[in-house]
């Protein structure tokens, strides 16, 4: 058997391994009840997917161009996949659409509650400024509408 026959025969089963995998990643998202399931089921398959499939195409290209394209792409993918699931996984948590059992740990709650209390003292803080710096305007607005004696000027009505 020769090299291309082999070539070709595992670039085969790469891309029938990889789009299997795919095909699971989508039926998980579609069918898992809650957003940490789905957040599972959109990075671990897909990125696996997409590694067999990517192999496929460099065992049948055989370029070093495509190779070096097809890294990049694999590289960019599995940079942006954690984030994307991190992002999904927050959302959920905050709109409360996560099933109470699914988590072990809940150490997002106790980060939620400091970011709370630290935005409530940052408004009073903000309010009172805000308050300062009315009543410093309005006490430099009442020095300028009096003269050097200490008394208002005539109102000019003609």
């Amino acid at each position: 058997m020769s090299f291309d026959a082999i070539a070709t025969t595992l670039s085969s089963v790469f891309l029938l391994l990889g789009a299997f995998l795919s095909l699971a990643a989508g039926v998980g998202i579609l069918r898992f009840p809650d957003a940490i399931a789905r957040m599972h089921a959109s990075t671990k398959p897909q990125i696996m997917g997409l590694i067999f499939i990517l192999l496929a195409i460099a065992l049948h290209e055989r370029r070093l161009s495509t190779i070096l394209l097809l890294a990049t792409l694999l590289v960019f993918q599995m940079m942006t996949a954690p984030i994307s699931a991190h992002m999904i996984g927050r959302a959920g948590y905050r709109t409360g659409v996560i099933a109470p059992g699914s988590l072990l740990v809940d150490e997002l709650d106790d980060a939620i509650e400091q970011a709370n209390a630290d935005q409530t003292q940052d408004d009073h803080v903000q309010n009172d400024q805000s308050a300062h710096a009315q009543a410093s305007d309005d006490q430099r607005a009442e020095g300028q509408s009096h003269d050097a004696t200490g008394q208002r000027p005539p109102v000019d009505t003609g």
